[in-house]
């Protein structure tokens, strides 16, 4: 039978897909075998994503405060991104994990992309030191503005607009902010959106 479907074929078709499985086979093997040979060399100043960024926000903040952290601590079922183990409070990411561990009794703060690490003072539960606030880079106005958006330089135009949006809440003259507070985050939000690095600038 496998014999009848095979003659069904021309030969030359059958010799081209068996020549092109062994050409597939030992391309991929010398690629394997020149990994392994020559290895890529460790990229310095690699890109960090978002996550890796709020991390280290999160981690340095907690650091400033002078609040012993765990990092990936597994809690009551529940693996969190920070956990503080003298006040038994959560900090996690995942909403999900936020709203099981608060039925579970945790205090639990939702961490969103958004959300520069600053504003996890004004979430725990308990009262944090004043830090002294960001001073503004007079020398440099671009990365004055991305420091004002509490961004690294390196921010794209939808996180510039997505921090934008989350310090309005706070700083508009309708949430309890300043008209001269609110002038400035116009001001560093549209500096910032002409310079963000990839993309066309972003609309509010």
């Amino acid at each position: 039978m496998q014999s009848d479907l095979v003659s069904a074929f021309p030969p030359w078709l059958l010799l081209g897909v068996a020549g092109g499985l062994l050409a597939s086979v030992f391309i991929a093997g010398a690629f394997v075998v020149g990994r392994r040979l020559f290895p890529d060399e460790p990229t310095r100043g690699a890109v960090v994503d978002g996550a890796g960024r709020r991390r280290a926000e999160i981690r340095d903040y907690l650091r400033e405060i002078g609040e012993p952290f765990a990092e990936d601590h597994p809690v009551r079922g529940e693996t969190v991104e920070f956990y503080l183990p003298g006040r038994d409070v959560a900090v996690t990411f995942d909403a999900m994990a936020y709203f099981r561990l608060e039925r579970a009794g945790t205090y639990t703060v939702l961490c969103e992309h958004e959300m520069p690490a600053r504003g996890l003072g004004r979430r725990l539960p308990f009262d944090v030191p004043e830090l002294d606030p960001v001073v503004p880079n007079a020398a440099d106005p671009v990365a004055a503005a991305f420091d004002h958006l509490d961004l690294p330089r390196g921010a794209d135009p939808s996180e510039v607009k997505g921090a934008y949006r989350e310090k309005v809440k706070t700083a508009h003259p309708d949430h309890g902010g300043s008209q001269p507070e609110f002038q400035r985050l116009q001001e560093a939000y549209a500096t910032a959106r002409e310079h963000a690095e990839s993309g066309p600038p972003a609309r509010v």
